[in-house]
């Protein structure tokens, strides 16, 4: 019996929850690491080499997944089709006013870099990194599809997406490291 492999929790026998026991995680990807490698099927049909190739493919992109807490959720928005499905991923309103004056420092950080500029883009990222946390961190540690209520994940999928923001610009930040340490 092949696994579903059009879902990773389904394929890992996991319920689909963004808090998964990683230790578990780990037993069954190495049990499922070695009921599917190519090596342990060498004597197989070249069909049955082919889906032991895919399967231990989507067994080592599950564990990839679902072991990374930020991917996970990524994942679990997707699978429930909240992001990625060409509905618009825009940011609220409010929070591009929040970071309006983010964007404003990272800008004279670029005509005119110094070691307080740099600071404090760094704190104002920090700070807005902690609020959009508190929001949801209740959230990320206790949802699972049979605990979750109705509306936790458009809840999540804003905090995803200002997450995702916020990356971008702590990579643009990363530019001015090495002048200021």
């Amino acid at each position: 019996m092949t696994p579903d492999s059009s879902d990773y929790f389904a394929f890992l026998g996991l319920p689909i929850s963004l808090n998964i026991d990683t230790a578990t995680l780990r037993k069954v990807f190495l049990e499922n690491s070695r009921r599917f490698h190519p090596d342990f099927h060498t004597l197989a049909s070249e069909a049955e080499q082919a889906d032991a190739l895919e399967l231990s493919t989507i067994n080592n992109q599950a564990y990839k997944t679902l072991s990374d807490p930020d991917k996970r959720l990524q994942y679990v928005l997707q699978l429930k089709g909240i992001i990625g499905t060409g509905k618009e991923d825009a940011l609220p309103q409010d929070f591009l006013l929040e970071v309006m004056d983010l964007n404003e420092s990272l800008m004279e950080l670029e005509f005119d870099p110094t070691p307080d500029g740099y600071k404090n883009a760094q704190n104002a990222v920090l700070e807005l990194e902690n609020g959009i946390y508190g929001h949801v961190h209740t959230l990320l540690d206790t949802w699972s599809d049979l605990t979750g209520k109705p509306g936790d994940l458009e809840k999540l999928r804003e905090y995803f997406l200002k997450k995702q923001y916020l990356l971008r610009v702590k990579e643009n930040l990363s530019k001015f490291a090495s002048a200021f340490q």
